[in-house]
């Protein structure tokens, strides 16, 4: 599995760098062991479609590893590990995240969800490890680049939706977190898609 790391980057940094979890012994461990097992004997076969299943029944399996994980944690690092790889679930980051346009201020976060502004920024501090507005920052340029590989629309119209008051503040943003052009990320993006698509289809 793969992706890309900046645009995920929030989550990723809330998990270690290995996982380690174990199967013996649990009702669902026999499965995990035979859904890894197939997905092994699926990449070595050239059925019909066994590149979509593999796929998915990858994505499958990582979502449980990450649920084995968390459960495993002692129970005061599990809300500390949920809040992490749902950063979008707290308070504050989720207003931010669902409306990206607005004129946030740390101040008018804080309100939003009734804190002072000092306690509202030292607790997101906390849980995500950066302040809100550097969080929101980041967050745009994430939205940003998902909707150039998921739209048609101009990057204009990409800036306008994620909160930018110009084209160009865009794109300076964008350039230094993604070391290109969004024009250019879009191109990109696409042209791997297309590879991705072709490899697919020569192996299902």
């Amino acid at each position: 599995m793969g992706c890309e790391p900046r645009l995920s980057e929030v989550f990723l940094a809330g998990l270690p760098k290995m996982l380690k979890v174990h199967i013996a012994n649990e009702p669902s461990g026999q499965w995990i062991e035979n859904s890894i097992r197939f997905s092994v004997g699926e990449g070595n076969e050239s059925n019909a479609g066994s590149g979509l299943v593999f796929a998915k029944l990858s994505e499958v399996l990582f979502v449980e590893t990450l649920r084995r994980y968390i459960n495993s944690l002692p129970p005061d690092q599990i809300r500390l590990a949920r809040r992490r790889t749902r950063p979008h679930h707290w308070p504050g980051s989720r207003s931010s995240a669902q409306e990206p346009a607005n004129h946030w201020t740390v101040s008018n976060l804080a309100r939003r969800i009734g804190l002072s502004r000092t306690r509202f920024a030292d607790r997101f501090r906390h849980f995500l490890g950066e302040s809100p507005i550097a969080y929101l920052a980041q967050w745009r340029l994430k939205l940003g680049a998902e909707l150039l590989q998921s739209t048609d629309n101009s990057v204009a119209e990409v800036a306008g939706a994620v909160g930018y008051g110009s084209e160009a503040s865009f794109n300076r943003a964008f350039k230094r977190q993604f070391d290109c052009a969004p024009a250019q990320f879009r191109r990109k993006r696409k042209a791997s898609l297309v590879q991705q698509s072709l490899e697919s289809r020569s192996h299902g």
